[in-house]
């Protein structure tokens, strides 16, 4: 995927195929009436899948399956975003679509966004690049810091096409081929980093990773924002920084995860560290919950958080 950019200036996308798209979308204790408005800003003739890992209200799980959805768990246990993940792209591919949009519960993406993004794989298709997943570009919701998208080097871009070393889940369209080539996204990482684990993983077997520059889509990461002298951090539940720096830390030991990352987080992850602990009031038992988990991340201890509400 290096070198000179095939010439696509006289591609001209088909119109996108509802019926090569499944919608995936996962559950976690939902506001009422969440998802179902969720699925109004659908377009028709989609497959919807609902992976429930928790907390699901009864009246929305009956309105659900009414509007046509497919719901994959029942809800008594969270399994963890990973899993999750791998299950609707299994059920997506079961039901012969060859693209997964995932979305989490409180996206709120436009409606031209799927067939804006398989328009972008088309692109992508056409001009042989390979790609694993093609995804809009974030936008920060109110009070929230905009999701990284760090480019990748030495990939040319295709017209407003990206090549990036990860984008996040919601938003995406994963392409269940290449899905099949790369694997299914860790489970034992349960929550966080999960996707850039699998971008990374993906680009090392020769798929990439693309932002369509001209779509948007709104992220949410945690609640709120830390800020300090120009630094910034999301402000996330304890169980989920812990998780994220013990999954940073792992990520480590993997060879397909890029020296230059690796050397990155190892300056930042302290200082984010920091400015979690400094905002949670300089508690010891959030300095001893995140030292626990550097230790767990180095030591290879992953699966579910043992704090996880």
């Amino acid at each position: 995927m290096r070198g000179r950019e095939p010439s696509c200036a006289a591609f001209v996308p088909p119109a996108p195929d509802p019926s090569r798209l499944a919608v995936g979308i996962t559950a976690y204790h939902p506001a009422p009436g969440q998802l179902t408005a969720l699925l109004d800003r659908l377009p028709a003739g989609v497959a919807v899948l609902v992976f429930d890992n928790g907390g699901l209200p009864p009246e929305d799980r009956d309105g659900l399956a009414r509007a046509g959805a497919t719901i994959l768990s029942d809800g008594q246990k969270n399994l963890g975003i990973a899993a999750a993940l791998n299950r609707l792209a299994d059920a997506a591919r079961a039901a012969g679509a060859d693209g997964l949009l995932l979305l989490d519960q409180d996206a709120a993406p436009d409606p031209a966004l799927p067939a804006a993004l398989l328009a972008a794989r088309d692109r992508l298709r056409a001009a042989s690049r390979a790609a694993a997943v093609v995804g809009p570009a974030p936008a920060a919701a109110a009070g929230h810091k905009p999701p990284a998208r760090p480019p990748r080097p030495g990939v040319a871009p295709v017209g407003p096409l990206a090549p990036v070393q990860f984008l996040a889940t919601s938003g995406s369209l994963i392409d269940l081929d290449a899905f099949a080539r790369v694997g299914p996204f860790r489970a034992d990482f349960f929550i966080d980093g999960v996707e850039l684990e699998w971008c990374f993983r993906a680009w090392a077997r020769g798929f990439g990773c693309y932002l369509d520059a001209s779509v948007t889509i709104p992220h949410r990461v945690g609640a709120g924002t830390i800020r300090f002298l120009g630094l910034a951090t999301p402000r996330q539940p304890l169980p989920r920084m812990a998780t994220y720096l013990r999954n940073s830390l792992y990520a480590w030991r993997l060879p397909h995860v890029p020296l230059r990352w690796k050397l990155a987080q190892g300056l930042y992850l302290p200082v984010q560290a920091a400015l979690y602990w400094a905002d949670a009031g300089f508690r010891p038992a959030v300095l001893a919950r995140l030292g626990a988990a550097a230790r767990d991340g180095l030591l290879g201890r992953l699966g579910q958080p043992r704090d996880l509400p």
